[in-house]
């Protein structure tokens, strides 16, 4: 699940926590990876601070025999959401002051799928290898 309504927590004082199970689908570089892990959601002064650990296999190119391979990925995940609507009036808030926030939308809906594509990304090696003695494009291929 990459959608919770976090209504409830919005309404609960700060720091109060909820967990969250993750096993989805991920748009990540040119494929879909399944995506899973735990996170934790926490009630700030601001917003949700969404804190977790997630694996991913993505599909990448082999920087030596240019094969694609499966890559196992950590994805460490921190990042606070910010709402749009206040939970209890409904009227709209102010933007955050933070650049490229990420922000609940006007159900209370928090999405996790671009943050978790993000993370994920930084998360891949600069140069991946399909196995470390991995002797490259062979002559003649």
């Amino acid at each position: 699940m990459l959608q919770v309504n976090v209504s409830q927590l919005l309404k609960a004082p700060i720091g109060m926590t909820q967990s969250l199970e993750v096993a989805d689908t991920v748009a990540i570089m040119d494929g879909e990876s399944k995506v899973k892990g735990e996170v934790a959601l926490m009630r700030t002064d601001r917003g949700i601070l969404v804190r977790g650990r997630l694996g991913a296999e993505v599909e990448v190119t082999c920087c030596r025999c240019l094969n694609l391979f499966s890559c196992p990925v950590t994805i460490n995940i921190e990042e606070e959401y910010f709402p749009t609507t206040d939970v209890v009036s409904g009227l709209p808030l102010a933007k955050p002051d933070v650049a490229d926030s990420f922000t609940i939308d006007e159900h209370h809906i928090l999405d996790l799928t671009e943050a978790i594509r993000q993370y994920a990304t930084l998360a891949i090696p600069m140069k991946p290898l399909c196995r470390q003695d991995c002797a490259g494009v062979k002559p003649g291929s």
